[in-house]
C-alpha cells in the first residue's frame, strides 16, 4: 500500500469505464440490506457510477447515518468536521431526489456556503459526483458580474450553489420565485451566522416553500443555530458522531507548563528542536495581535510562516491559506474565528499557544490533525492562569490528570503534564529579549499584545469553581520535565530546577541590610516567635507527601484475586439466597382482561393524545431541543469589535427571569421586506431591468444545449412589446413540447385543480340556466 493511499478511497485515475460497469454489476449482484456500502442505499445507476468514478468505496460514518435519513425526506442537523465526507452526504440524496433535468421549472435545489472558496469546492464536487446525471448546476458568488448571473438563472439550472449575500441580492433584484425549491443545504451553518449572514438567511428561508427538505451541516452548534433549527426545520434529526470518541485515537497529546513570559520561548523550542522541519503546524492564538506578534518573532527566528485572522483582507486570507496548503511555509498562525472552514487534510501538528477556555473548542482545534488514518500531535502550552481550564478539559474527556513527578521517572509520558528543560527555554528567551531590545516594532507589539490579552481575559468565560479549588491542591507547577524533551545533561537540569525551587529564609527586610538595623532586629524577633508553627507546617506537608507515596506503593502491591464461578459457589454452598428477579417484560404486558378490550382497528383508531405529546410538554428524553442544548458552543472574538459585541448592554427580562442582551443594530440604510426582515437598501436597484433591455430578453428561455428549441422556433426573434413579438410568441407556444417529468404529488395537485375548475364551470352553467328559466 502506498503512502498516498487513503483507507476507503481508490485512485480515480486508475479506474476505467469498463471497470466501473463491471464493479456496478458485481455490486448489484451482492447487494443486501445488511451490507454497509453504497450498494445497500438503493441508489440509481448514474449516481452509483459517479460515486465509483470519484473514488469512493466505503461510506464514512457520517455518510452512513445521514444519507438514508435524507433519502427518506427527513430534515437533518449533522455535526461533522471538515474532511469527514459531509459534501457527499447532501449531494448523493440531492441527485436521487432530482433524478433528471427539468429545463422549464427552474432551480429545485439550493446549497448555501459561507465563502467563495467553499462554494467553488462544492460546485466542483457536484460536477464530479453528478457526472453521469444530466442535471445542470450554476454558481452565484459575490464579486462576480451580476449580468452573467442573470444569464445563468435564465438558463434554468437545477442546482444553485451560492453565497447568501449575493443570492439574496439576485432574488430581490429579479423578484425571483423560489416556489420550486425542494432541497436546501446550509453548509458550515455555524460559520454562516458567525460571518453576519443571519438576516440574509432568514429572508431566503422565508421565500422558500414550506414543503422543502432542509439539511444543515455544522462543526459546532451555537445557540443562534439551535434557535434557527427549531423555527425553520420540520422535526429535525440531530446527528452526532463525536460523543464517544471526542479525540482521534491517532492523536498524541502533550501538555507543557511554563510561566506566561516564557510561552514564546517554549514555542520556539518546539518548532526548532522537537517538531520536524518537513511537517506542517497550525498555531492557535487568542487575538489577532498575538497572531501578528508571533508572526514577527518567527520571521526573526527564520521559521517560514504565514497567518490568518478575521479582519484580514479576503484575498490576503486566500493567498496565505494557499501558501500553507501547498507546503510553501511550515507554520500557519490563526485565531479560532479565522480557522473555521480551512481544509488541511495533511496536517501533522497543532500548537495551542493560548489554551482554549472551552473544552469543545479544544476538541475542535486538535481535531484538525490526525485525520483519515494519519497520526498527529497536539502540543499545549499552559501557563498558571489556564490550569483550571486544563482540569475542565480532562473532566470533559473523562481522562485522569497525570502529573510527571519532579524526578521525571515516567516510561510513557503521552498525555502527562510536565515541563520543558529550563536551559532550552532560557536560551530562546535570551534571544527573544535581544530581538526586542534591537527592534522597537517588536517591543511595541509586545505591549499591544499585553493589553489585548487583558481585554481577552475579560471576555473569556470563567472556569468551573470546583476546578479552581482543586487546582490549588494539585501543585501542577511542581511537575517534572517531560522525558522526551531531555536533550541536555541531567546535572544541568537538576541544578537549574534547584535554583528555580530555592527559597531563601530571609525576607526583603533582611537581605542586604546590616545586622544592627531596626528592620533586621524586628524580623529576627518575629521569626523566633513563629518558629514552632513554621516547623509544624513543614512537618505536616512532609507527612502528607509520605502518605501519598505510601498509597501509591500499596496500590501497586495489591494483588488482583480471581473471581469465583457459579459452579464453584454451588459446590461450596447448598443454599444460596438471591433477591427475586423481577420480570420486567411482564410488567409492561397487559393482562388477559385488558388484552380483550385492547383489540382495535389501527387504520380507523384515533388516539386520545397526540403522538408528539411528550415532546410538546418537554418530557421527551432524546428530543432535538435537549440534545442541541448539550452541544451548543459559541466562539470568543479575536478582535476588539467582536469582543465588545459579546459584552453588550443587558437588561432584565421579566418573562425569562434573566439578563438578556439588547440588540442595538440601527435600521439606518435598511429596508424591511414582506417577511419583516431588515436588509440593506442597496439590494434593490434597476440593474436587472437594464440588462433585460440590453439583452432583448422578455421571456425566460432555456439555454441548455441539450434542450435547444427547434431551428424554425429560434428564427422567431423580434424586438419585444411589438405586434410581431406577440404573434411569434404564440407560434412558439404551439411548437413547444412539454418534456417535464412530474412527480406523483404534482399530478395529484393538477387533478384537484382541474376538478375544482369543472365544478365552478358546472355551477356557473346551472346558474345561467336558472336565470334564463326565471326570465321566461
Amino acid at each position: 500500500m502506498k503512502d498516498t493511499d487513503i483507507v476507503g478511497f481508490a485512485n480515480p485515475e486508475e479506474i476505467s469505464d469498463n471497470d466501473e460497469d463491471n464493479e456496478i454489476t458485481n455490486i448489484k449482484k451482492k447487494a443486501s440490506k445488511k451490507s454497509g456500502g453504497f450498494q445497500s442505499m438503493a441508489l440509481s445507476y448514474p449516481v452509483l457510477k459517479g460515486i465509483l468514478k470519484r473514488g469512493y468505496k466505503i461510506p464514512t460514518p457520517i455518510q452512513r447515518k445521514t444519507i438514508p435519513l435524507a433519502l427518506e425526506g427527513r430534515d437533518v442537523v449533522a455535526m461533522a468536521r471538515t474532511g469527514s465526507g459531509k459534501t457527499a452526504c447532501f449531494l448523493i440524496p440531492l441527485f436521487e431526489k432530482l433524478k433528471v433535468r427539468q429545463a422549464k421549472i427552474g432551480a429545485r435545489a439550493l446549497i448555501l456556503s459561507p465563502t467563495r472558496e467553499l462554494a467553488l469546492q462544492t460546485l466542483k464536487f457536484v460536477r464530479e459526483l453528478g457526472k453521469f446525471t444530466d442535471l445542470k448546476a450554476a454558481i452565484i458568488l459575490g464579486g462576480d458580474s451580476m449580468e452573467n448571473q442573470f444569464n445563468l438563472i435564465h438558463g434554468n439550472p437545477d442546482i444553485l450553489v451560492a453565497t447568501p449575500g449575493r443570492f439574496l441580492h439576485i432574488c430581490i433584484e429579479m423578484d425571483l420565485q423560489l416556489s420550486n425549491i425542494e432541497y436546501v443545504v446550509f453548509d458550515e451553518a455555524d460559520r454562516l451566522f458567525e460571518m453576519g449572514f443571519g438576516e440574509q438567511i432568514n429572508e431566503i428561508t422565508n421565500r422558500l416553500p414550506e414543503s422543502k427538505q432542509t439539511l444543515l451541516f455544522s462543526a459546532t452548534l451555537p445557540k443562534i443555530l439551535v434557535d434557527f433549527a427549531k423555527a425553520g426545520l420540520n422535526d429535525p434529526v440531530l446527528l452526532r458522531l463525536d460523543v464517544e470518541n471526542k479525540i482521534p485515537e491517532q492523536l498524541a497529546l502533550s501538555f507543557i507548563i511554563c510561566r506566561a513570559e516564557e510561552k514564546l520561548a517554549v514555542l520556539l523550542c518546539l518548532l526548532k528542536h522537537i517538531i520536524k522541519t518537513d511537517s506542517q503546524t497550525v498555531i492557535f492564538a487568542a487575538t489577532q495581535h498575538h497572531v501578528e506578534y508571533i508572526h514577527q518573532v518567527l520571521d526573526k527566528a527564520g521559521i517560514s510562516n504565514t497567518f490568518i485572522y478575521s479582519n484580514l483582507d479576503p484575498s490576503a486570507r486566500k493567498i496565505n491559506a494557499a501558501k500553507f496548503q501547498t507546503a510553501k511555509v511550515r507554520a500557519l498562525i490563526v485565531t479560532d474565528v479565522a480557522a473555521r472552514g480551512l481544509d488541511i487534510p495533511c496536517l501533522d501538528n497543532v500548537i495551542n499557544f493560548n489554551f482554549p477556555a472551552k473544552s469543545k473548542l479544544f476538541v475542535h482545534r486538535v481535531g484538525r490533525c490526525a485525520r483519515a488514518g494519519r497520526a498527529g500531535t497536539a502540543y499545549n502550552i499552559v501557563c498558571p492562569d489556564e490550569y483550571a481550564y486544563l482540569l475542565d478539559l480532562h473532566l470533559f474527556l473523562g481522562r485522569s490528570l497525570h502529573i510527571i513527578p519532579p524526578s521525571g521517572s515516567v516510561e510513557n509520558a503521552e498525555g502527562f503534564i510536565g515541563k520543558m528543560p529550563q536551559a532550552m527555554i532560557e536560551e530562546e528567551l535570551s534571544e527573544i529579549i535581544n530581538w526586542q531590545n534591537n527592534s522597537t516594532d517588536l517591543k511595541n507589539m509586545e505591549k499591544v499584545c499585553d493589553n489585548a490579552y487583558k481585554q481577552y481575559i475579560r471576555s473569556r468565560p470563567a472556569a468551573s469553581s470546583e476546578s479552581i479549588k482543586r487546582v490549588k491542591e494539585m501543585h501542577i507547577s511542581e511537575a517534572g520535565i517531560i522525558p522526551e524533551y531531555c536533550d541536555i545533561s541531567p546535572n544541568t537540569t537538576n541544578l537549574l530546577s534547584k535554583i528555580l525551587n530555592y527559597r531563601p529564609q530571609g525576607t526583603i527586610f533582611e537581605i542586604g541590610t546590616k545586622t544592627s538595623s531596626v528592620n533586621y532586629k524586628v524580623m529576627k524577633r518575629k521569626r523566633s516567635l513563629h518558629k514552632e508553627s513554621i516547623m509544624n507546617f513543614h512537618k505536616k506537608v512532609e507527612v502528607k507527601e509520605l502518605e501519598a507515596q505510601q498509597k501509591l506503593e500499596d496500590q501497586s502491591k495489591k494483588v488482583n484475586l480471581p473471581l469465583s464461578t457459579t459452579d464453584e459457589i454451588n459446590a461450596a454452598f447448598n443454599t444460596v439466597v438471591v433477591p427475586k428477579k423481577r420480570n420486567l417484560d411482564n410488567l409492561y404486558k397487559p393482562s388477559k382482561k385488558q388484552k380483550k378490550s385492547v383489540k382495535r382497528d389501527e387504520e380507523f383508531f384515533i388516539p386520545y393524545s397526540a403522538p408528539d405529546k411528550h415532546t410538546e410538554e418537554g418530557l421527551a428524553v432524546n428530543s432535538f431541543t435537549t440534545e442541541a442544548d448539550k452541544v451548543q458552543m459559541d466562539l470568543t472574538g479575536d478582535n476588539e469589535e467582536s469582543q465588545r459585541l459579546q459584552a453588550q448592554i443587558k437588561k432584565w427580562d421579566r418573562k425569562k427571569k434573566k439578563m438578556v442582551t439588547i440588540d442595538n443594530n440601527r435600521k439606518v440604510g435598511k429596508i424591511r421586506t414582506e417577511s419583516g426582515v431588515w436588509i440593506p437598501a442597496s439590494y434593490k436597484t434597476n440593474r436587472y431591468s437594464a440588462w433585460k433591455e440590453k439583452s432583448k430578453i422578455d421571456v425566460v428561455r432555456d439555454d441548455d444545449s441539450e434542450d435547444e428549441e427547434p431551428s424554425h422556433v429560434q428564427k422567431l426573434q423580434t424586438t419585444p412589446n411589438t405586434h410581431w413579438a406577440r404573434h411569434n410568441q404564440k407560434l412558439k407556444e404551439k411548437f413547444k413540447v412539454n418534456k417535464e417529468l412530474k412527480r406523483p404529488e404534482q399530478i395529484l395537485k393538477a387533478r384537484k385543480l382541474l376538478e375544482r375548475r369543472r365544478e365552478r364551470n358546472g355551477r356557473k352553467s346551472r346558474k345561467g340556466q336558472n336565470n334564463n328559466g326565471r326570465k321566461r
